[in-house]
């Protein structure tokens, strides 16, 4: 795994522990920045994902 695969896990799981700890002490900012957090870790992945193959050079055929 990348640098970037790791950078995005981190960002989810600190999101999602952030969502966790807003919905338990019911403070909404909290919760609400957790859920961002969560989405904008999957939606960065997958904009590098996308970006990676897009730029992806074909293996050329030589005889």
């Amino acid at each position: 795994m990348s640098w970037t695969d790791w950078a995005c896990l981190g960002i989810f799981v600190f999101g999602f522990l952030l969502f966790l700890y807003g919905a338990n002490a019911y403070n909404a900012i909290i919760g609400y920045a957790g859920v961002y957090l969560c989405i904008g870790a999957i939606a960065a992945y997958l904009i590098i994902y996308i970006y990676k193959e897009l730029t992806k050079k074909a293996p050329s055929q030589n005889p």
